[in-house]
């Protein structure tokens, strides 16, 4: 039986320990995930073929790209797409979806029959919906941006409401100022950081001179989710393996705490031969000198 010394004691062991190591409890090391859009040409040909070949190279986890609002994940059904997984050994965390301002009868977006896509992504476990992108017709001016976060409350809402998180995933466009300000600015102010959190995209962040600690000591807790996604050191910066290019994910990583982090995704949008290959590269380096 636990005595109330032997508690204190415990307690004590665990407190100091999260003072020493905070990166201990920061996020589940055992999971490696790959966001399927770097290999969504092979998911379009044999997403079951695909999906085995991704498992085959180590990663354990993975983030869809596709849902057509018809319960439909790379043409099968919830379900069956979560049976495909689990006989790989592959655990599904999150999905990306549209806002769906500029396309309205388009069905599973953030703005039209999310309900069905929140039912759809409960049934298979999802634990986080991201908002992906805004079509540059959906950007416009920091008034727009002000009206999304609220339409990103919204829909985190709904989320809540069946255990899963909301997310919204950032790209460079969000770092144009307008009358000073960033665009991401306004979502991040403008939506409630318990419906509303970020994955944030290493390479865009990058690619918009932005400094992710800044962001986590400002918004901290806000990033539970990010894309480990490299940029060459080029001037045309082209996207490249993890730990083939210029940024630094050791420093970055040790920051994890503050952010939040609880999974992160391997993203490579163009690979300059078989995507495998890309991710092969990726997964080593992550394994040998990240995790």
């Amino acid at each position: 039986m636990t005595t109330r010394r032997s508690f204190l004691k415990t307690s004590a062991v665990l407190s100091a320990g999260l003072l020493v190591a905070p990166k201990l409890f920061a996020y589940d090391k055992k999971y490696i995930g790959l966001q399927l859009y770097t290999v969504r040409d092979a998911m379009d040909k044999d997403p079951q073929g695909t999906l085995a070949k991704v498992a085959k190279v180590g990663f354990n986890s993975v983030e869809a790209a596709t849902y057509t609002g018809s319960e439909k994940f790379y043409g099968m059904d919830g379900l069956s797409f979560a049976k495909v997984l689990k006989d790989n050994g592959l655990s599904l965390i999150s999905s990306h979806y549209r806002l769906g301002e500029d396309i309205p009868r388009s069905k599973g977006t953030l703005l039209n029959d999310w309900q069905k896509a929140v039912d759809d992504a409960a049934q298979i476990g999802l634990k986080y919906m991201i908002c992906a992108w805004l079509s540059p017709a959906e950007r416009g001016l920091l008034d727009h941006y002000k009206k999304i976060a609220g339409d990103l409350n919204t829909a985190g809402e709904i989320c809540k409401k069946a255990g899963i998180q909301l997310c919204y995933h950032n790209h460079d466009f969000e770092f144009i100022k307008q009358d000073g300000k960033y665009p991401y600015e306004m979502l991040l102010i403008n939506s409630d950081p318990d419906l509303v959190k970020m994955e944030m995209d290493m390479y865009w962040m990058t690619k918009a001179k932005q400094d992710p600690m800044t962001l986590f000591n400002q918004y901290p807790g806000r990033f539970p989710l990010w894309h480990l996604k490299d940029m060459d050191n080029t001037p045309e910066q082209k996207f490249t393996e993890v730990g083939n290019g210029v940024i630094d994910f050791k420093a970055i990583l040790k920051h994890a705490n503050k952010a939040g982090l609880k999974y992160f995704f391997v993203e490579q949008d163009i690979c300059p031969g078989d995507p495998i290959d890309s991710i092969t590269k990726s997964y080593n380096y992550i394994k040998t000198n990240l995790v």
